[in-house]
């Protein structure tokens, strides 16, 4: 692999499969030795979760973690302190205690636990049916009260709530332009519906794993490309899978 900024999801993309993840990570290791590839994880869990991640599963210290559905960003997540640009700008337009008393007024949504909240992001369990009755009502309400936020679905169950400014995809052009990288240079992986946003932010070249959810799998048949590839293979064995078919690796 040449040099590259190389950006994963966690749960069920680069993890379920230890001895697949194994070998990517000597890949990964080997192309960030020779190459000065960047190597970010991006994924849903809350800074605390990654962390509990960390002691469970050989994954390589990665250059930057993107947190909580892309709403916070952590150059070195040892320190836990998030990056000072990022907070500022997602400070400017987010009033959570707002956000919350509209969602109130919608029974069919259950809180998450405090681990699973965070700086910006709101989140709550929400049923798929549940969904196609409530969604249309709460973006209304919630444009109404002149809310700057997005909602992303995504598990069949997780609802979560951001700042409209914020996702993965728009915290990896954020680094893009810390580190002075192209879309060209980026490749990205998932495999549900909260990591459509790091295919549809620009162009990089994206591999959705071979388990990857209904959701993102459906997004992937309308928004078919030749810079995307969806493998047959799953977890990190389809991460390898799909850097061979982009020749980034022998």
């Amino acid at each position: 692999m040449k040099e590259k900024l190389f950006i994963s999801d966690l749960d069920n993309t680069l993890i379920g499969d230890d001895l697949s993840l194994e070998k990517l990570n000597k890949k990964l290791e080997k192309s960030r030795e020779n190459h000065g590839t960047k190597i970010v994880y991006a994924t849903g869990r809350s800074l605390f979760l990654y962390q509990q991640l960390t002691q469970q599963k050989p994954l390589l210290p990665p250059d930057a973690l993107i947190a909580a559905v892309g709403t916070e960003i952590y150059l070195n997540p040892e320190t836990e302190i998030m990056d000072q640009d990022w907070e500022n700008y997602l400070s400017q337009n987010w009033h959570p205690k707002k956000i919350l008393e509209i969602t109130m007024q919608f029974p069919e949504l259950t809180l998450q636990p405090e681990f699973e909240q965070g700086q910006f992001k709101i989140s709550f369990n929400l049923s798929s049916q549940a969904l196609q009755n409530i969604i249309n009502p709460l973006e209304k309400a919630l444009t109404e009260a002149n809310l700057n936020v997005k909602l992303i679905y995504s598990g069949g169950k997780d609802l979560d709530i951001i700042p409209k400014e914020a996702d993965k995809g728009l915290a990896v052009q954020f680094l893009q332009k810390k580190w002075q990288m192209s879309d060209k240079n980026t490749i990205v992986c998932g495999d549900s519906g909260n990591d459509i946003a790091l295919f549809d932010t620009g162009h990089p070249q994206g591999i959705l794993v071979g388990n990857a959810q209904s959701e993102l799998k459906q997004w992937y048949q309308n928004n078919a490309t030749e810079y995307r590839y969806l493998a047959h293979q799953e977890y990190a064995a389809g991460i390898i899978e799909g850097l061979e078919y982009f020749k980034l690796i022998e």
